[in-house]
């Protein structure tokens, strides 16, 4: 859970950094909360899975794995939620680049761990 939560803060600020180089201040708001949104998604989601992976039972296991997955989906939600209502605070490009470059290298990561 450490490593997730480090490493999506890490991947935060690099994937914010592209965006801020990429598209000027304006993406430095997505980039950030949606990145953040994506760290605590899957710390939340390996918090679930971990504890069940090697010695719980499969039943369970795929309880929790749909739970975690049902987050990711939430935050595409979330981005759609935020792109629609404040389209001048979260441009469609920075915010799902902000989610999606978190959130999908943390996916990776959690299954390299899980092994």
């Amino acid at each position: 859970m450490i490593v997730a939560a480090l490493g999506g803060i890490g991947l935060t600020v690099v994937v914010t950094a592209v965006l801020v180089l990429a598209w000027g201040s304006e993406a430095l708001l997505p980039g950030i909360s949606f990145g953040l949104l994506a760290t605590v998604i899957q710390v939340v989601s390996a918090a679930l899975v971990g504890p069940v992976a090697k010695y719980g039972d499969f039943k369970l296991l795929i309880r929790r794995w749909a739970i975690g997955m049902g987050l990711r989906v939430a935050g595409v939600a979330a981005f759609g939620v935020a792109v629609w209502v404040r389209r001048d605070l979260f441009p469609p490009l920075p915010t799902a680049f902000g989610y999606l470059g978190v959130v999908v290298p943390l996916l990776f990561m959690e299954t390299r761990f899980l092994k």
